[in-house]
């Protein structure tokens, strides 16, 4: 006898038959059977099976983490700088809500921004409306007359507050700051309409036009709306950077005109709508591509730079981080300007100096790589790590030509000075140059012997690699944030089984002020734990990685559990995200659920994985050509490692789930190691790449190359539909039918090659749904599944999930 997480026993057998219908033939029979929400109709169920305790679900709902992370006082400061260069302020969540705080560095305060209670007493005049200071309805907000006031929404108003004689005037809601681009003398705002480019006074009057020959697919500064965000009605942020003085604007100007178009249809309303967009496909002949134009603002002066069009890549040299747009940096106060160029793949990346009267472009220097060119290994969150200081004659550039992410020096034509760091260990971001000390300050990972390698502290070394010093210290992941002086570092440090330490650093790493503590107290009243940290070695049999182990709060090690393996594959982050208490950028995606779907009666890991980055290049280029690997020989490894280290886990019941690559990732591992995982849910997963982004699969697969001969291609080690017939646990995919970033049909050609192999699976689509799927409704789906198929027990009917507040 076996005794299971529920606390009952039961004999060993055969798993449980599938409770969806029988996969028919009939492709479309298949799909009007699953287009209705609810649980479709069960054969051969076993009618002995026990019921699951509700509670179990009751608690686990209370740690999903819209319900979770509120309970958190204290988390990580994430500043928002203010006039003067060190000053800022932050949102802390507290035990009953919530405060704005204002922590000047200088004068070593911490004080309230405002009075809340007076603030909460004059919107509820102005509006007629009771708020409560302690939960005030806004988390953001802009000043306004300096910083005696400030601007926000709240419940569907415009509230401008005096915060000095605590007043305040309601009126309608205010537009939305994301499509508009404050100059940095505060006097101008750039955006775009109708395809072009335009500037306009912040204190009103009329709007000046910059470009004419925008036009649909070769906008200024955006691209053509995805239906994601037609549907939404979201906001695009212009790509565009203002030069420091103001007088003008570098612009992207993508152009879609020739990329293939995508369909998807939305199917709810009386007649279905058709949508297109311009997706370009791995081995198209085009891509799009962006070109970059000088504007005078004062005269309307249009210089291209003259570089061939940059095709956009994933994470690289393209695209926004926060409000900059990382392809240019302006320099000398807005007089040269300095760009990077990537090729289509992301093999070479390029530095050029810009002619801003001509534009003319001069070639600096050229990185080129087997794989791919990475400028910063944090993918996500992270600037790439190249900079012109001293007026043009250095040149800061990040580069693994060793093998390892290091700072090099170059001289204003690119000839190699030096290298600034070297050895085992890998440069984070580099946050502060000081030109006149010749000083860096940068974090990194791996350079502590015994600490996780994934793991960031705080460091600064002299431009000529001399003066190595460490400024953090402790044995945590740090997230470190420079002052716009860089005479302060906000530095939130933490793990991912310890609450965040908010502090503020000098040049040298002197902590002067103590900013926040977390506080989980509340999260463990409710039940919650922090995950256990463990260490396994990947398939090699050589390298350490290092994982996450989530348990049920009433785990005990007499019982035998079931084990779910949380995946995402990267290859630009881990399943776990970044080593600290939130998972980073992304950290509400690969961090949602895992204690939750633990409390049911599973133990439930995630784990780095060859692969995956922060580490050496050779680690990061484990599985590149070869997406179809997806780290999965380590993740077996790893459980393996773990059921023969602990008696409570059971090797026979193992089950893998994971979103858009982890959902092309749990179906890879169920039909390539059918014996090993028993059960997998599968969402929004790009199956087959060659239907994905050219600008993502390319960069981690290679440029597509057909073999006309044998009919094949290089990508076909990564097609999961290839794999139909190796099927024999329980599969449950799911997909939106809206998803205009991870296609469905994708979805739909693994279910059509599952029906051609006379497979059974369970398969549903989510009408009307894009890409995230973080819904209650799928959540309690995926519960569903696991604890019919690994616990062996029936599900509570039609449990409703709470959704999270507004």
């Amino acid at each position: 006898m076996i005794a299971v997480g529920e606390g009952i026993t039961r004999v060993p057998g055969p798993m449980k038959p599938n409770c969806a219908a029988e996969v028919s033939m009939s492709f479309i029979g298949r799909l009007v059977c699953c287009l209705s929400l609810v649980p479709v109709l069960t054969v051969g169920g076993n009618a002995d099976a026990q019921e699951i305790d509700v509670t179990r679900y009751h608690r686990a709902e209370r740690l999903l983490a819209w319900n979770l992370n509120p309970l958190i006082s204290g988390g990580a400061v994430s500043p928002q700088w203010m006039t003067g260069g060190h000053r800022f302020w932050y949102r802390n969540q507290t035990g009953d809500g919530a405060e704005f705080v204002l922590a000047d560095p200088e004068q070593r305060s911490r004080t309230l921004l405002f009075d809340h209670d007076r603030l909460a007493a004059a919107m509820s005049l102005a509006a007629d409306t009771a708020f409560d200071g302690r939960k005030l309805p806004f988390q953001t907000f802009e000043f306004a007359d300096g910083e005696d006031a400030i601007r926000f929404n709240a419940n569907k108003r415009g509230f401008t507050c005096d915060i000095r004689a605590y007043e305040c005037e309601t009126g309608d809601t205010l537009t939305a700051r994301t499509p508009f681009v404050r100059s940095p003398d505060g006097l101008r705002e750039a955006f775009v309409h109708e395809h072009n480019l335009w500037v306009r006074s912040v204190e009103g009057g009329d709007s000046t036009q910059l470009t004419t020959d925008g036009e649909e697919y070769w906008s200024y500064g955006v691209i053509a709306l995805r239906p994601s965000q037609i549907t939404a009605s979201l906001a695009a942020r212009p790509v565009l950077q203002w030069s420091p003085d103001s007088r003008r604007i570098a612009v992207q100007r993508m152009d879609e005109r020739h990329v293939e178009r995508m369909p998807i249809i939305s199917h709810t309303s009386i007649r279905p709508k058709l949508y297109t967009y311009p997706y370009g496909l791995p081995g198209d002949s085009i891509v799009a591509a962006f070109d970059i134009h000088v504007i005078d603002v004062e005269t309307g002066g249009n210089v291209k730079l003259q570089t061939d069009p940059q095709p956009y890549l994933t994470f690289t040299v393209t695209g926004m981080r926060d409000s900059t747009w990382v392809t240019v940096k302006w320099k000398e106060g807005g007089e040269r300007l300095y760009y990077v160029r990537g090729s289509r793949g992301g093999k070479n990346v390029t530095l050029y100096e810009a002619d801003l009267e001509t534009g003319a472009a001069r070639e600096i220097l050229e990185e080129t790589r087997a794989t791919h060119v990475e400028l910063n290994l944090d993918l996500i969150g992270g600037y790439p790590n190249w900079d012109v200081i001293n007026g043009g004659e250095d040149v800061i550039w990040f580069s693994e030509r060793d093998g390892w992410g290091h700072l090099y020096r170059f001289d204003g034509d690119g000839q190699l000075k030096g290298r600034i760091t070297e050895g085992a260990w890998t440069v984070g971001d580099m946050l502060h140059i000081d030109e006149e000390s010749g000083r860096i300050v940068f974090t990194a990972r791996g350079m502590e012997e015994g600490r996780i390698p994934t793991m960031a502290d705080l460091y600064a070394i002299s431009l000529d690699g001399t003066g190595l010093e460490r400024l953090g210290g402790e044995d945590a992941d740090h997230t470190v944030r420079a002052s716009p002086d860089g005479r302060y570092f906000v530095d939130a440090y933490s793990r991912p089984d310890t609450p965040p330490v908010s502090v503020v650093r000098d040049r040298a790493g002197r902590v002067v002020m103590e900013l926040e503590r977390g506080d989980v107290s509340r999260m463990e009243e409710v039940g919650w734990s922090p995950p256990e940290v463990f260490e396994y070695k990947a398939r090699d049999g050589v390298t350490t990685m290092y994982g996450l182990i989530h348990k049920p709060s009433d785990f005990d090690p007499e019982k035998v559990y079931p084990v779910v393996d949380y995946i995402y594959p990267g290859p630009f982050i881990g399943s776990v995200g970044r080593w600290n208490f939130g998972g980073g950028t992304i950290g509400a995606a690969l961090r949602g659920d895992q204690d939750a779907l633990a409390e049911l009666g599973f133990i439930v890991v995630q784990m780095d994985h060859l692969g995956t980055p922060f580490r050496s290049k050779a680690i990061q280029d484990n599985y590149w050509g070869n997406m179809g690997d997806n780290g999965i020989p380590d993740h077996v490894a790893a459980v393996k490692q773990l059921g023969a280290r602990y008696p409570w886990i059971d090797l026979d019941r193992v089950g893998i789930y994971g979103h858009s690559g982890g959902g092309f990732a749990s179906t890879d591992a169920i039909l390539r190691y059918p014996d090993f995982y028993k059960v997998a849910v599968s969402t929004a997963g790009n199956h087959d790449n060659r239907s994905y982004h050219a600008a993502y699969a390319e960069k981690y697969q290679g440029l597509l190359v057909r073999d006309t001969v044998k009919g094949t291609d290089n990508y076909a080690n990564q097609v999961n539909a290839s794999l139909a017939e190796n099927l024999k646990g329980k599969l449950f995919l799911m997909t939106g039918d809206m998803d205009d970033n991870v296609h469905p049909s994708m979805t739909y050609r693994v279910a059509n090659a599952l029906i051609a192999a006379n497979k059974n699976f369970d398969f549903l689509i989510l009408p009307d749904r894009a890409h995230g799927l973080n819904e209650p409704y799928v959540i309690r789906r995926r519960w569903d599944y696991f604890v019919e198929h690994l616990l062996g027990l029936d599900p509570p009917e039609d449990y409703v999930i709470q959704p999270p507040p507004g």
